[in-house]
């Protein structure tokens, strides 16, 4: 027996343009440096959700207790519409939950989002409770590994969310990048501004209902190459450092990672229906579908989600799963492949199957 995802919901900041936040403030912050323009213009996003808009509020100054303030108070009302949307979705309540899992590597505050969302949503005082901190964006499918393994264990439903609010975290521009000589660290900065945004996703995990069940997981770390891919806390709020050679890494492991993956239940990469991969950025995901020999259609959920929100750290393979399921029809007995990235370098790769019911092992047709 495995858990199936019962529900799902999502929640989003407001709309930000991707070319207004360049020639709004960006473009200021790197003196126009030409090197910066490139790297927007190829980002492969549009649209951006964000708790703080730079172009009206720059918080690139802030320390970290600040930020982390900020934080609480943008995110429990987000929290609070994604899970909400989810339990809807699942046709459960909240008090019907045992296991309330959160996800965050952009922000903390004791008492946590686990505890103020649970008492916020009426769940059980005797809910168990679990906070994942820090992983980044892979930090979904481990979660989703620990909140089905609570459901099978114990039977009960388990709710997991991942929140991130990456907008709290601009960082301020460097000499060198305000005058126009940008260093390596300074183009890692212009990525990460250029890449990242702010969403919560959650889903409901039950123990005997319709949905996608999690068969399996699996991760893999190289650790030799850890320092291309960071995520440190600083006086002024995170710092990502992030690599060039971060694509052509993930790509070596790809291929065999999920190949293990498949092999394990006998199938191959072209029997799989669906594909949600993280979309760290538009490199990645091609660099990862050309190492599966992916067709274009079976990316397209990545490409959009990244066109429309941006990386959502953590919330992001959350979104990607939901729009694959409303491009692709994913029949009973019918897999789909979750994969997401990050610091370690680690990759985590999740094998689902469609369930319609709570009766009996669907078999692929």
């Amino acid at each position: 027996m495995m858990a199936r995802i019962a529900g799902a919901g999502h929640a989003l900041p407001p709309a930000i343009d991707q070319a207004e936040l360049w020639s709004g403030f960006f473009r200021g912050h790197y003196a126009e440096a030409d090197m910066a323009s490139r790297v927007w213009q190829r980002s492969g996003v549009q649209t951006r959700r964000g708790v703080v808009n730079p172009v009206h509020e720059d918080i690139s100054s802030w320390g970290t207790g600040a930020r982390m303030q900020r934080f609480v108070q943008e995110a429990l009302p987000l929290g609070k519409e994604a899970v909400s949307a989810a339990l809807e979705d699942a046709g459960v309540t909240a008090e019907e939950v045992g296991l309330f899992a959160v996800v965050s590597c952009t922000g903390y505050a004791t008492p946590g989002l686990d505890i103020l969302l649970a008492r916020d949503l009426g769940m059980s005082d005797a809910v168990h409770r679990l906070a994942i901190g820090h992983m980044g964006c892979y930090a979904a499918l481990p979660g989703l590994g620990a909140a089905n393994d609570f459901v099978v264990a114990r039977q009960k439903l388990a709710v997991l969310l991942c929140l991130e609010l990456t907008s709290l975290h601009v960082q301020p521009s460097t000499e060198t990048a305000r005058a126009g000589q940008p260093t390596p660290e300074d183009l890692q900065q212009m990525v990460t501004h250029a890449l990242f945004g702010d969403a919560a996703a959650a889903v409901v995990l039950h123990p005997d209902a319709g949905g996608l069940e999690l068969v399996d997981l699996i991760a893999r770390t190289d650790a030799s190459t850890s320092e291309h891919m960071t995520w440190q806390v600083t006086d002024l709020g995170f710092r990502m450092g992030l690599s060039p050679a971060v694509p052509e890494i993930l790509g070596r492991h790809a291929r065999p990672v999920v190949a293990e993956l498949l092999d394990r239940h006998g199938l191959t990469i072209e029997e799989v229906a669906g594909w949600a991969v993280h979309p760290g950025g538009r490199k990645i995901v091609e660099v990862v579908g050309e190492a599966l020999d992916l067709p274009e259609e079976h990316l397209q959920a990545s490409y959009e989600v990244l066109h429309d929100v941006g990386n959502c750290s953590s919330a992001t393979v959350l979104l990607v799963l939901e729009r694959v399921q409303q491009l692709r029809d994913i029949a009973a007995g019918q897999h789909v492949v979750l994969m997401a990235f990050g610091p370690g370098l680690t990759l985590y790769a999740a094998l689902l199957r469609r369930r319609e019911d709570g009766s009996g092992d669907a078999q692929p047709p």
